[in-house]
C-alpha cells in the first residue's frame, strides 16, 4: 500500500407461466391475474445492469439499484435485506461471496491478461486459496457488516498473497500491507513486542476503514479508491486533475497511473472473476466451509506463546500464523490480552489456561553475571537477542555488573528461529487435502517440490489416502498473483 461480476436482476420467468394459468380460471381470478401481471411488467421493465456471468449453483441473485444517478458506474448498491443477512444460509464460503461481487468491468483487456496469468500457474492459485483459508471468513464478515463490495475481501491476495508475515521492500507489512506511518495514522500500534499492521483483527478493521475513507474521497468510485490504496490518494488525485485539464476520460482505465497500479486493480478484478466461475478458466477452487476458522480467546495477561500453543494443543507455527501481530516470544505485557485460536481448540485452551498457575505463564531463567561477561556473550549462550535481555530487565544500555542477576526469556530462542516467522521471505506453509487419484508424485509436481520433502514434512511413507491433509512448503516466487 502506498509503496508501493456484476450480477443483474433476473427476469421472473415463472411469472408469465403463472399468468397463463390464471387466465384459464374464472373472470374474477382473470382480473386478479391481469393485475399481478401488470405489476410484474412494471418490475421487469426496470433497466438492468449487464450480468458478467450467469448465476452459479442456484444461488440468490443480488438485487441492485440500477439508476446511474444513484451510484458510480463501477459499484452496485446492495439491498438492506442483504446487508442485514448474516450469510449463514450458505454452506460454502464461495457461494456466500459470489452474489456480493459487484465491481464489474470484467471484459477489459487488462483483466483478461491477469486471468491468463492465473491460468498459467494453477498451483500458485491453489496455494493462494489455501493460505487464505484461515482469514477469509472473518474478512468477508467484516466486509459484509460495512456493506462493501465483496472484492475487497480478496484484496489481501493482491497485497500480500494472504501471507501474514509478508514484508515489502518499502516496509509495508501484514495481510493488508500497511506502511508504518499509514498504520499509525489508523491507530495500529507498532513497538518491539507487537506490530498491529500484522494483527489480523486490528489490521482488517483499519484497512476497511481506510478504504471507506478513500471511497468517500473519490466520490464513491471504488476503482479510484482501490488505486489510491495502492499508489496513494495524492497520486490518484493528480491523475484525475490532469485528465480533467485535458478534458479526457477520468475512468480508472484511462488515467495516467504508475505501472504497478495499472496492474493492481485488474489483478483484483481478475481474481474475483475466476472465483465467480473457476471451471470456465480451467482452474480448481477448493470448497471452503462457511464457518469461522478461529475464535478470539481472552488470556487476561502476558503469556508465553509456546506455553499457549501447548495449552491449545496446536503446533506453535499454527498459533503464530493466525497471531502474527506478536513480534516476540510472548504476548505484549500491556496487551492486547487475547489470542486467536482454531475453533476446535478454543474451549479446551480456555479451560487449561484457567488451571495454569500465574507464575507458569512465562518461561524464564535467572543468570548470575560472571566477571568479564557482557550482554552479547550472555545472549549467545542462551540463543536469545540482546534486545530481549534488555527488555526483560529494563536495561537502557549495555552496562551490566558482575554478581548481579539477569532474567533470561527462554522462549526468545525458540520463537525467533521459527520458519513460520520467515514465511514472508522464504517458503509459505500450505495445507493440502488429498483427493481421489492423488499421489505423492502428482502433489509434488503440483507444488513444484520434491517427493522426499513431502514425505519428510508429513512423516508419511509411499502411500496416502483421500481426505488426508498434508503440509507443503511452497516457494513464494511461484505464488505471486
Amino acid at each position: 500500500m502506498e509503496k508501493k461480476s456484476q450480477h443483474g436482476l433476473q427476469a421472473d420467468s415463472e411469472q408469465s407461466r403463472s399468468t397463463r394459468q390464471w387466465l384459464s380460471r374464472s373472470f374474477a381470478i382473470v382480473l386478479a391475474g391481469m393485475s399481478i401481471a401488470s405489476l410484474s411488467g412494471c418490475f421487469n421493465s426496470a433497466p438492468k445492469k449487464p450480468s458478467a456471468q450467469p448465476n452459479l449453483g442456484g444461488e440468490p441473485e443480488q438485487v441492485v439499484d440500477s439508476n446511474p444517478e444513484h451510484q458510480p458506474n463501477n459499484e452496485a448498491t446492495v439491498s438492506s435485506q442483504q446487508l442485514n443477512a448474516p450469510g449463514k444460509e450458505y454452506g460454502d464460503l464461495w457461494a456466500r461471496l459470489r452474489p456480493q461481487l459487484r465491481l464489474g468491468a470484467i471484459d477489459h483487456p487488462r483483466i483478461q491478461a491477469e486471468i491468463r496469468r492465473l491460468q498459467h500457474s494453477p498451483s500458485s492459485f491453489y496455494a493462494l486459496i489455501s493460505r487464505a483459508e484461515p482469514f477469509l471468513h472473518h474478512i468477508i464478515e467484516r466486509v459484509e457488516q460495512r456493506g462493501l463490495p465483496a472484492e475487497i475481501a480478496l484484496l489481501p491476495a493482491v497485497e500480500s498473497g494472504f501471507r501474514p508475515y509478508a514484508y515489502s521492500p518499502h516496509g509495508a507489512a501484514g495481510l493488508w500491507q500497511f506502511m508504518p506511518a499509514t498504520g499509525r495514522s489508523l491507530g495500529l500500534r507498532q513497538d518491539w513486542w507487537y506490530d498491529g499492521r500484522r494483527d489480523v483483527l486490528a489490521a482488517t478493521d483499519a484497512a476497511l476503514e481506510y478504504l471507506e475513507r478513500l471511497n468517500k474521497r473519490f466520490d464513491g468510485d471504488w476503482l479510484h479508491a482501490l488505486a489510491a490504496y495502492n499508489a496513494g490518494g495524492g497520486t490518484v488525485s493528480r491523475a484525475l486533475r490532469k485528465a480533467r485539464e485535458k478534458q479526457a476520460s477520468t475512468a480508472f482505465w484511462d488515467l495516467d497511473l504508475p505501472r504497478e497500479t495499472d496492474h493492481y486493480v485488474p489483478r483484483l478484478l481478475a481474481l474475483a472473476e475466476v472465483i465467480t466461475d473457476p471451471g470456465r478458466y480451467g482452474l480448481a477452487l477448493p470448497s471452503l466451509e462457511n464457518r469461522p476458522y478461529f475464535e478470539r480467546v481472552a488470556v487476561g495477561s502476558q503469556i508465553d506463546l509456546q506455553i499457549a500453543s501447548q495449552l491449545a494443543d496446536i503446533p506453535l507455527q499454527d498459533l503464530l500464523t493466525i497471531n502474527p501481530g506478536f513480534n516476540r516470544w510472548s504476548t505484549h505485557p500491556e496487551g492486547p490480552h487475547h489470542l486467536l485460536l482454531p475453533i476446535s481448540n478454543a474451549k479446551s485452551f480456555a479451560k487449561s489456561l484457567a488451571e495454569l498457575p500465574p507464575e507458569q505463564r512465562l518461561r524464564w531463567k535467572h543468570h548470575r553475571i560472571a566477571k568479564g561477561e557482557n550482554l552479547g556473550r550472555i545472549a549467545r549462550a542462551y540463543s536469545v537477542t540482546i534486545k530481549a535481555i534488555q527488555q526483560a530487565n529494563n536495561l537502557n544500555g549495555h552496562n551490566i555488573r558482575a554478581g548481579k542477576t539477569l532474567i533470561i526469556p527462554l522462549s526468545e530462542s525458540i520463537a525467533s528461529a521459527l520458519p513460520s516467522r520467515k514465511l514472508g521471505v522464504s517458503r509459505s506453509r500450505v495445507r493440502y487435502q488429498v483427493r481421489k487419484g492423488d499421489s505423492l508424485y502428482k502433489i509434488a509436481r503440483k507444488f513444484n517440490v520434491k517427493i522426499a520433502d513431502l514425505r519428510r514434512w508429513n512423516r508419511v511413507g509411499r502411500y496416502i489416502k483421500p481426505g488426508q491433509r498434508l503440509t507443503v512448503f511452497v516457494n513464494p516466487i511461484s505464488q505471486t498473483l
